[in-house]
């Protein structure tokens, strides 16, 4: 990934997950690579990769379910645990 002189790493990051999630490559519900693989794939640090992640968190586009990921929020925001059931 480029970056530009002036450009957080972190916020660039952010905005190629974003890109990423609008071109469909990561869909709602979806999980998406953790902080190492997106480290390497995106050339920065593990602590970079996780402030983005942080920051699409607290922002609502991505949600986590704790031991099993981070995932893509819907745009309703019905984001359950991927692995429930919901069987009555």
């Amino acid at each position: 990934m480029d970056f530009k002189p002036d450009e957080l790493r972190w916020r660039a990051v952010a905005d190629e997950i974003r890109r990423r999630i609008a071109a469909g490559v990561y869909r709602p519900g979806m999980p998406i690579p953790g902080e190492p693989r997106l480290a390497v794939e995106l050339g920065v640090s593990k602590g970079t990769a996780r402030r983005a992640l942080n920051a699409l968190l607290s922002d609502g586009t991505l949600y986590s379910v704790l031991g099993k990921g981070t995932f893509v929020s819907h745009p309703d925001g019905s984001n359950d645990d991927p692995d429930e059931s919901n069987e009555d």
